[in-house]
């Protein structure tokens, strides 16, 4: 296939004068949101048009006998596809690709114009549309476009699965009359198989290694089609041999058990919404697996960009994939397509081994049994490879899929993190996974105060540990990956959901660290709190929790050791949080010099103080405090000493804290808290050599204002200027602001190469430059 994704023409406005050439228009280059978007208080009228795109083309006189496709691979939402002001086609679903054949209306050797008429207003004659959504849902031709040109006979479809780890089953398709095809397995130049049949394939027996999350090794399909001993076609699908099988109480990867745990994702960006990049969708799959270490992804509400996918086969990411949909279900008509939907998405997708759930449910809608037969029954005839799936609010629902995907959001911070099966759903013999949980219960800004950011975190650490060990979930899904633009109906008053774990441009939260310390890679050490008396009524720390994948962390006072911490009670965890509720430990001995008992006993007075304060401190412990003094002749300037020195830290030089996180006995990370005195600005690019051809490049630049200590200055609402120079464009506005310390930004390539530099400045902090090679 020839990318086509240059040289379109766009207007705002369709009109019968665009689609025979004529009228004002801009150039643009695919993908493409027709608008530019602010980052807060984004509204669906800035981008519900109906627009059009153009596009003059050329075949070649000797391509006269070939068959002749234009592929669209997102066109968002109603697309009516023109050649020479002859109406071609129109696709009714903004979140799958589609294909136009036009062999029989292109003139050969001449100009030939392609004109796109888009609707990309939120029209209720298709899913997902018909009642609110709690997403925008933007509009543009915002993915690639092709040009494919086949033979008269070409294959126009491969399917492959895997039932054994040793095995594969292969239906092709042939379309324009029976040829003899030949598929090869491929190991990158080797060929382990190889067989010559009419249509379908069995190879049992391969020396294959297993498609895994640790090592996802991938193999290539090779198709061709042959007309006697010449090939005429050949297709190539990458694929892994894996197994799936979901039990009733738990999951199997290739025989061995996997719980699911992930987040769930849209694929929205600032400023440019669906228009993302192969780089940025590559990008957010390995920011989901490697930093975020999470296992899986649930695509919601549709079906995501092919790279995205195809990143998460490399990676060894399992996706949970679905229908276009959010809880509204519409006329006879709307059903069809909701049907056609679910054909689009199987056929589209099915190849890839990342997939081990089809969601043919609308998400979060009623029952209706006649509807969902449908969409079971197609998804399963397509490919009876994989289970289904159905997101549900609904407890006890009729489960007509395989899997009962339900959102849980019980857990209010006190609750149990989620329902008992029993209490969810009646097919107790069938699996239960969480598919949604927190996000709208307690959003949570980058820019809150350290309490709401830390009880984020702790209460996706308390979901993810209830369903990992009560026995009766397969997996969870957080929501949700980032935060994200949505309508009046669900967002802040700035119409963004921060149910995220990151903030729109992928800088973590605090919850993020609940994730990425699940991993057992890199060392990880976050702190729930940022240790400044200033922060706390009356000085006086409350509970504070680590994030980490160590053994233990050790608390140091101004280079004093306080004491050692281990995470407890989070049996679902590999890696639960750790409570820091002991900010003393061992300085009354190392420090004052108290022997045992007296160290001891003033050690729980004024942990007590420390906890409920001197005022509300329970009665026990204030005799207990009566009696130290008694006990061991102290004066009430000494209880006064000791409180302000080991409590509430006022009127000296500022406390200085490390946490040491050790591993083996080996300190892994480290983290120091105390005041900040210098501010510096970390930027950080997905890739700085871009490249630039039919379709242009794209880079994203995470910005965080940080101290001397590495710890985001999350007070550091400051003003952050971007300065872009060279042969790239700036996305979004030159002057943002940090919110929570944390900003960001994109920039593409422009046409030509060279190089390009990002200056990024703000106030209290050196400029620093990010250098860009475009080729």
């Amino acid at each position: 296939m020839k990318s086509i994704c240059s040289d379109w023409e766009f207007t705002p406005e369709w009109s019968e004068d665009f689609l025979r050439g004529l009228g004002s228009f801009e150039q643009v280059r695919l993908p493409h949101n027709v608008k530019e978007l602010p980052l807060h208080y984004a509204l669906p009228e800035h981008y519900e048009l109906l627009c059009g795109y153009r596009r003059r083309l050329r075949i070649a006189p000797e391509l006269r006998g070939k068959r002749i496709f234009l592929q669209f691979d997102g066109a968002a939402h109603i697309a009516t596809v023109y050649l020479n002001g002859k109406e071609c086609a129109t696709h009714r679903c903004g979140y799958t690709m589609f294909r136009v054949e036009i062999t029989e209306l292109v003139s050969y050797g001449g100009e030939d114009l392609i004109a796109v008429r888009l609707d990309t207003s939120e029209n209720a004659a298709v899913p997902p549309f018909g009642f609110v959504i709690d997403y925008l849902t933007y509009g543009g031709l915002y993915r690639e476009a092709w040009l494919d040109i086949r033979d008269k006979s070409f294959i126009s479809d491969v399917y492959v699965t895997t039932p054994t780890l040793d095995s594969a089953e292969i239906a092709v398709t042939v379309d324009g009359g029976a040829k003899n095809v030949r598929i090869s397995i491929l190991d990158g130049a080797r060929c382990l198989a190889s067989m010559v049949s009419d249509r379908t394939f069995k190879l049992a027996g391969l020396s294959v290694e297993p498609w895994t999350l640790e090592k996802p090794r991938l193999y290539t399909l090779r198709a061709e089609l042959l007309d006697k001993e010449r090939v005429i076609d050949s297709v190539d699908t990458v694929f892994g041999f894996r197994t799936i099988e979901f039990q009733a109480d738990r999951f199997l990867l290739n025989g061995e058990p996997v719980f699911l745990r992930g987040l769930n994702r849209h694929q929205s960006y600032p400023y440019i919404g669906y228009a993302a990049t192969e780089h940025l969708q590559r990008e957010d799959a390995r920011i989901l697996k490697q930093e975020l270490q999470c296992n899986a992804v649930r695509t919601s509400h549709y079906p995501q960009s092919q790279h995205f996918i195809d990143e998460c086969d490399r990676l060894g990411l399992l996706v949970f994939t679905e229908i276009p949909g959010w809880q509204h279900i519409g006329d006879e008509a709307w059903k069809a397509q909701a049907v056609e939907n679910t054909r689009e998405m199987v056929l589209q997708y099915r190849n890839h081994p990342s997939i081990v759930l089809w969601g043919v449910r609308i998400n979060e809608s009623i029952d209706d049994d006649e509807f969902y037969k449908r969409t079971n029954e197609l998804a399963r005839s397509l490919d009876p490879s994989r289970p289904t799936s159905g997101v549900r609010y609904l407890e006890k629902s009729r489960l007509l899929e395989d899997v009962y995907a339900f959102n849980d959001f019980s857990h209010d911070g006190k609750t149990p993190g989620a329902k008992p099966k029993k209490a969810v759903t009646k097919n107790l013999d069938k699996p239960l996974l969480i598919s949604e949980c927190n996000g709208h219960m307690f959003p949570t800004k980058s820019c809150d105060a350290w309490e709401r950011r830390q009880e984020q975190a702790l209460r996706h650490a308390r979901v993810q540990n209830a369903a990992a060990s009560d026995g009766g979930h397969i997996g969870c899904f957080g929501w949700c990956m980032f935060d994200y633009q949505t309508h009046k109906d669900f967002g802040s008053g700035d119409r963004i959901c921060y149910h995220g774990v990151m903030d729109a441009f992928r800088n973590p939260k605090l919850a993020a660290a609940v994730y990425a310390s699940q991993g057992e890679g890199e060392a990880v050490l976050e702190l729930g709190c940022p240790m400044d008396i200033g922060d706390y009524p009356a000085g006086q720390v409350g509970s504070i929790y680590a994030f980490t994948n160590a053994d233990e962390v050790k608390l140091y006072k101004n280079g004093n050791f306080v004491k050692s911490f281990k995470s407890e009670g989070w049996s679902g965890l590999p890696h639960g949080p750790m409570l820091i509720d002991d900010t003393i430990g061992e300085l009354l001995k190392t420090q004052e010099g108290f022997g045992e008992k007296k160290a001891a006993a003033l050690h729980a007075c004024l942990n007590s103080a420390a906890k409920y304060g001197l005022a509300n401190m329970p009665l026990r412990d204030k005799l207990k405090m009566g009696w130290c003094m008694l006990r061991y002749r102290m004066k009430y300037a000494d209880g006064y000493e000791l409180y302000g020195k080991y409590v509430g830290n006022w009127g000296g030089e500022a406390t200085v804290w490390r946490f040491d996180a050790e591993k083996d006995g080996k300190v892994v990370a480290s983290q120091t808290k105390c005041p900040g005195k210098r501010l510096h600005i970390e930027a950080l690019a997905s890739q700085t050599q871009l490249r630039e051809g039919e379709i242009y490049d794209m880079a994203a630049v995470r910005i965080r204002i940080k101290d001397e200590n590495g710890n985001i200055a999350s007070y550091a609402q400051l003003p952050v200027s971007l300065e872009l120079s060279g042969d790239c464009e700036l996305i979004g506005p030159a002057l943002v602001t940090a919110e929570g310390g944390c900003c960001g930004t994109y920039l593409k390539t422009c046409g030509t190469g060279g190089l390009a530099t990002l200056k990024i400045s703000c106030p209290q902090a050196e400029s620093v430059s990010i250098k860009f090679t475009v080729s």
